[in-house]
């Protein structure tokens, strides 16, 4: 579908690709809108929620600033997809002993390697980078405990809430692996700092923005280029984590799975970052919070929820949508909301069929907290094309 839905209260239009918008959603593109220095107008894709800092869904295009809560505190946060040589009837009949090995060899949670599972050269490249962060601003190195340790060991792990380890299945019965990650403890603690770090270099600025979280740096301003490195280093170590991670994931299905084998089909996205592109006769910043780039013929990912469908899909280089489509489902119910409502009994109702948790633990993953896929899919049609439709078998969640 088009656009369905369009703000023109601020100083540049919101264009959403949904006639469903929920109320803070809209207060927080309204506020969005009223900045100076977005240009030409803000996209926003059919799972569209209220977010922290910005809304997720959102397309935001910049001249001359950027705003580090637009990127939010999971710097990086994508996905990763691999389409393996075997077929459904490869796979276990019992999937738990499968999901209980893949979980056995991936920290999930706030959980870590205990040693390092990284090569040497891998660990000496991102080291060399965040050395030169660090020396700059030194602060970041004490908001962790063993800094080093930490981001080192959380190479290759999950970490909690949305993010995911799957097996699902396509339309021709093959399998393939899905993971959702992004730059754990290290570029959570990068985000809060030059979020932190932005309202105050603004100082009584601030006080003249539409919302405080929309503090930004302007470009020659002190921090501006200091945080483009750090976010830069961030979205790469996102990556580098999720090729890590479908390494281990790999390797214990080829322990378990006599015909396991891999296919040349691998995507790897962010769908929380920044990105210098072209757009409407400009060189500007692009901020993706939950959303993916969607240029012509470039392949993506948009999971649905844990029990739903997912998505393969390639794009159509929609100008409107500044190359974008969503990142999801989108969510509709916040995570205190989901655990009011919800209980196990409904989250092992909702995820028939699927081998995943079913306790209390993640009630707030429910299905039912999430948009429908499908709706959400309907509603960008004129972003993307879908190329396989997926369905979950086995998922681990944080």
């Amino acid at each position: 579908m088009p656009i369905q839905t369009v703000i023109t209260k601020g100083k540049v239009p919101v264009k959403i690709y949904t006639d469903t918008i929920e109320p803070e959603a809209y207060r927080q593109l309204l506020k969005l809108s009223e900045l100076p220095f977005i240009h030409s107008h803000i996209a926003v894709m059919p799972d569209v929620h209220a977010g922290k800092g910005a809304t997720v869904g959102s397309v935001i295009p910049t001249a001359g600033a950027i705003i580090p809560a637009a990127v939010g505190v999971d710097i990086g946060c994508g996905m990763n997809a691999l389409r393996l040589s075997i077929k459904a009837k490869d796979l276990p009949d019992n999937l738990r002993s499968l999901r209980l090995f893949i979980e056995a060899a991936i920290p999930v949670g706030f959980n870590q390697h205990k040693k390092d599972v990284a090569k040497p050269s891998t660990v000496t490249g991102l080291a060399v980078g965040l050395h030169s962060i660090l020396g700059k601003h030194p602060k970041i190195n004490t908001m962790q405990k063993k800094p080093y340790q930490t981001w080192v060991r959380q190479l290759g792990t999950l970490g909690g809430g949305n993010h995911f380890i799957e097996l699902c299945l396509d339309e021709n019965d093959d399998v393939w692996v899905m993971l959702h990650s992004g730059s754990r403890g290290i570029g959570n603690v990068m985000g809060e700092y030059f979020i932190a770090l932005a309202k105050k270099d603004m100082g009584r600025h601030l006080i003249n923005l539409p919302d405080k979280d929309l503090a930004y740096f302007s470009e020659g301003a002190a921090y501006y280029d200091d945080y483009l490195e750090a976010v830069a280093w961030a979205q790469d170590y996102a990556l580098i984590n999720r090729r890590e991670m479908m390494q281990l994931v790999c390797e214990a299905l080829r322990k378990k799975l006599p015909k396991f084998g891999i296919t040349k089909e691998a995507i790897n996205c962010h769908h929380n970052y920044v990105s210098r592109e072209n757009h409407f006769g400009a060189s500007v910043w692009i901020t993706r919070k939950g959303a993916i780039s969607a240029a012509e013929g470039e392949l993506g990912i948009i999971p649905g929820s844990m029990g739903a469908k997912s998505y393969i899909v390639r794009g159509k280089g929609n100008p409107q949508s500044f190359c974008s489509c969503s990142h999801g489902a989108g969510r509709v119910m916040s995570r205190s909301a989901a655990k009011k409502q919800f209980d196990s009994d409904n989250v092992e109702a909702q995820t028939k069929g699927v081998e995943c948790r079913k306790d209390s633990g993640v009630v707030d993953e429910i299905p039912a907290a999430y948009k429908d896929i499908d709706q959400v899919m309907a509603h960008q049609h004129d972003l993307v094309e879908v190329v396989h439709t997926l369905r979950q078998v086995l998922c681990i969640k944080g």
